[in-house]
């Protein structure tokens, strides 16, 4: 591609609950890591990044998602990676609205250029970015308003949105939208032409900020923010891509797989097993284990087996796509969630105490915080570092012990190496909610995750 790169944007979306217990309420599916690339394995995001940049090295990516995946996409992608914030869910249309006005407002886009939104969390070969490209380079001609991807179906499928072409009375092409209609429905769209809507769509940026301010009544990247909660919840296909007459939609034929359940994820795996698992005697049985016991299954067939800190799976294959309801009705404190700085994971929960394992990446730093109404207590296992408690600092090595009254300011700060401690939260009212942060540390450049 001549000039500069891409304008994407990446729409990250909620927790994919329908992949428990590897995903949670904060751990969403596309941070997953489940796909071998060399020796290790990548997640669903990791995987997007790497196409995109890959087909397009000077592409610019923002991200598109909720303050809760902020962590985990500077953990997976980079701390320099940009992301528009939503401060709470309002459907597609206003983050995508509120991503645009962050390009404009805060990364300084002209309104003349082209702007493309991705899913986050497609499972794709290379050449899809090759079909995006060329949306992109449609969209910076302005011969539409709007271009769209429109994905040749492999089947009926009651799991999809369908792009179904019309003409009207003056020959003039149309299309309309249906989202997920019966197999037999799908069955005869497809004979009429009809292809799967993949949320893959283009457009100059005045016009996107153009919709900002007819359907919210603001383009200003402040003023939708501070506003957010109050937007209407609608989606961009019924807001925009439904009722918008200059449509250009461009078909790709290559592989594409929307992973959201487990039978689909099966499908894509290449690997049967991931982590500690043996299947012997089995046929068609998949294992992923997140846990450091192993796990063994016998005489199985069709089966799907996964077991994370959140919870273990067993299910046959034909099932295992109907959990949600099940996992909705389970109350349960979420056990592993990834951080800008690394990662924990609940090892004991009792009543007047909560015990986490935490690693932090080499270089990296919690935020400096206090909290009113626990304890805390960090002994150091590995690694080594800094601590800072009410602004002295100590160095922490294998063994060393640090407590924290409620109340004291603390943060620690790995070296290159890394540093893993056990935290044990002492009190009778332990909450996330509990946290009060104070902006970056002395010597430290301020995050998006230390602002309070």
């Amino acid at each position: 591609m001549k000039g500069q790169g891409m304008n994407i944007v990446l729409l990250s979306g909620g927790s994919g609950k329908r992949l428990w217990p590897l995903s949670n309420d904060i751990r969403s599916k596309q941070f997953i890591k489940l796909f071998r690339t060399g020796g290790d394995h990548e997640s669903m995001v990791q995987r997007v990044y790497r196409q995109i940049r890959s087909a397009d090295p000077g592409a610019s990516v923002t991200i598109a998602t909720s303050k809760a995946q902020v962590s985990a996409i500077h953990n997976q992608l980079g701390a320099e990676t940009d992301v528009s914030v939503e401060p709470c869910r309002r459907d597609t249309f206003p983050a995508i609205a509120l991503a645009c006005a962050f390009l404009r407002d805060v990364k300084g886009l002209q309104e003349t250029e082209a702007v493309v939104i991705c899913p986050v969390d497609p499972y794709v070969e290379d050449g899809y970015f090759d079909c995006v490209r060329e949306l992109y380079a449609e969209a910076e001609k302005g011969r539409k308003n709007l271009v769209l991807m429109g994905i040749q179906p492999t089947g009926p499928s009651d799991r999809y949105g369908y792009i179904r072409p019309f003409r009207d009375a003056e020959g003039n092409t149309g299309y309309t939208f249906t989202e997920k209609p019966t197999e037999e429905q799908a069955e005869a769209y497809i004979r009429a032409g009809a292809l799967w809507n993949g949320g893959v769509f283009a457009f100059r940026l005045g016009y996107l900020l153009g919709k900002s301010r007819e359907l919210l009544g603001t383009d200003s990247y402040r003023a939708l923010f501070e506003g957010y909660a109050s937007l209407p919840k609608i989606s961009f296909d019924y807001a925009v891509a439904e009722k918008e007459p200059s449509i250009q939609v461009m078909r790709y034929s290559g592989m594409w797989k929307d992973i959201g359940t487990w039978k689909a994820l099966a499908e894509t795996m290449a690997e049967t097993v991931v982590g500690r698992g043996t299947a012997a005697e089995s046929e068609n049985v998949h294992i992923v284990n997140e846990l450091d016991l192993p796990i063994l299954a016998m005489g199985l067939k069709d089966a799907v087996i996964a077991a994370s800190p959140d919870g273990i799976l067993v299910a046959a294959a034909e099932h295992a796509d109907r959990i949600k309801p099940y996992v909705d009705a389970m109350e349960q404190q979420v056990m592993y969630a990834e951080k800008s700085w690394g990662n924990y994971r609940v090892i004991d929960v009792g009543s007047r105490s909560l015990t986490l394992k935490v690693t932090l990446n080499g270089g990296q730093r919690m935020s400096y915080h206090s909290h009113e109404r626990r304890d805390e207590v960090w002994t150091v296992i590995s690694g080594g570092g800094r601590v800072i408690l009410d602004g002295e600092e100590r160095p922490v090595g294998p063994g060393d012990m640090v407590r924290m009254q409620a109340g004291q300011r603390h943060t620690v700060i790995a070296d290159g190496q890394g540093l893993e401690m056990i935290e044990v939260q002492l009190g009778s009212d332990i909450s996330a909610a509990d946290k009060h942060k104070y902006g970056a540390v002395p010597g430290f450049p301020e995050r998006e995750t230390d602002r309070p």
